[in-house]
């Protein structure tokens, strides 16, 4: 497609935040906007981590994404230091210099937003909310408007929301004791970006959540009721991932030729996302733990991203003595990036031990696989919390309260046993296929989630 816009037609713009879980969603909802609804998208944000979004894209189809415009920013310089594994938080504080210098991307994104503006009827600009600085300029052009993407649950930023403004948070009494603490969650640095976002949150329009009402429909009337005053609007459009994955290009990836010979239901798929680095310990404990608990598994073994993942070399993480070999079989170690919504559509996949990252949790909701949540940091312990607590399709593999102390290996092969063997294990699993059945229906045309994206499209191209 060629990038002249025509005079008539609305330009859509996003610009994520750069970490991997922020890059990924916007550019799903990029290719969900443009393939569904036939309009113009832009995807505008440093080289780097455009590229990154392009070369990490799971489960997107090659078409649908050779269709967006891609608009790269000239990086600014940025230190990209290796993660610190042994540190007590798992907070990836080794991304900050890169978070610290998408700040400055400010004058690009107004030039090119001026530019957009002058050739198009309107322009709407979806953007993180950690990057709310550099869109204000949108309240500078008449035919613009500005809507924040959540990347994280509603439940999380509802509870965020109250406790910021001082409110209780509207659960039973029961459910109040358990629901984790925000302490050692984040770290001053990223808290006080996120608080220099604030001044510009006020010129959005509305918000957009990577939810559905099927998962979360109570927290996001919760919501409503504390954000009544800013009188936003609201849309629940999630999950915007493709559900059906048969355009998949990765046929002949190693993790799904493996899980091919798997019996049903049977593994239980291993990853931490891209922010969390395990000390040279807690790998092992765990590898003794999935061995210990004779369940098949398939481990996704990386080291947390740097702020620019195309420089320096990634730590290669050990494993205990022999263990590949002992394991062969029934459990399959990948150092590689790994096609995880194919993974977890597989029909070998019976459990995901998951940091539970927003991402992670709404790609296993939807297929409908029940979750092992062992959180790290951010909204990680909420979302855990709305995984096992709430929404009763997981169970902890370690509360947020004992987050400083090493999970055992017996702890870890007491989790996977129940999870994956157990009575107990086989109901959950009932119900999160259940949940799983009922998050897809609410994509289809006349579901739930359906209806609100096509809400939110018939709203911006009024």
């Amino acid at each position: 497609m060629c990038s002249n816009i025509q005079q008539d037609e609305v330009a859509i713009v996003m610009v994520p935040f750069p970490a991997q879980g922020h890059l990924n969603q916007l550019l799903q909802l990029s290719c969900l906007i443009s393939s569904s609804y036939d309009l113009p998208v832009y995807y505008v944000g440093s080289a780097i981590h455009n590229r990154q979004a392009r070369v990490r894209a799971n489960a997107l189809n090659p078409s649908d994404i050779a269709k967006i415009h891609f608009h790269d920013i000239p990086t600014p310089e940025f230190a990209s230091p290796p993660p610190d594994f042994n540190a007590m938080s798992k907070f990836p504080s080794q991304l900050q210099p890169s978070w610290d210098a998408s700040m400055l991307l400010r004058e690009s994104i107004a030039s090119f937003l001026r530019d957009i503006s002058s050739k198009s009827r309107r322009v709407v600009v979806v953007h993180d909310s950690l990057i709310s600085y550099n869109i204000q300029d949108v309240s500078s052009l008449h035919n613009a408007e500005s809507y924040v993407f959540n990347c994280i649950s509603v439940f999380t930023l509802y509870c965020f929301i109250s406790l910021s403004m001082g409110m209780p948070v509207k659960l039973e009494e029961e459910l109040l004791k358990k629901l984790p603490s925000i302490e050692g969650t984040l770290t001053d640095k990223i808290k006080n970006l996120g608080a220099s976002q604030r001044p510009y949150m006020d010129i959005r329009s509305g918000d957009i959540h990577n939810t559905s009402k099927v998962i979360e429909g109570e927290f996001l009337d919760l919501l409503a009721q504390v954000a009544s005053k800013q009188e936003k609007k609201q849309w629940a459009i999630g999950p915007i991932l493709p559900i059906k994955l048969d355009c998949v290009s990765n046929k002949n990836d190693i993790c799904l030729e493996w899980l091919n010979k798997q019996p049903p239901r049977s593994v239980l798929y291993v990853s931490f996302g891209t922010t969390t680095s395990f000390s040279d310990r807690e790998i092992k404990e765990l590898a003794m733990g999935l061995e210990q608990s004779k369940q098949r598994f398939l481990w996704v073994l990386r080291d947390a991203d740097r702020g620019d993942i195309f420089t320096g070399e990634a730590r290669r993480l050990e494993l205990p003595e022999g263990f590949e070999e002992r394991v062969k079989g029934v459990g399959l170690v990948v150092r590689e990036w790994a096609p995880q919504p194919e993974i977890l559509a597989h029909s070998s996949t019976g459990g995901f031990m998951s940091h539970c990252g927003w991402n992670s949790c709404i790609e296993s909701i939807t297929m409908g696989v029940p979750i092992a949540a062992w959180p790290m940091h951010s909204d990680q312990p909420k979302n855990g919390f709305l995984v096992t607590e709430m929404l009763k399709i997981g169970l902890i593999v370690r509360v947020w309260e004992k987050r400083e102390e090493l999970v055992s290996a017996s702890a870890i092969e007491n989790v996977v046993r129940k999870l994956m063997a157990s009575e107990e294990g086989d109901a959950i699993r009932k119900r999160a296929e259940e949940l799983g059945e009922a998050v897809r229906r609410s994509t289809e045309k006349g579901g739930a989630s359906r209806m609100e994206l096509d809400s939110f499209i018939e709203y911006i191209t009024r």
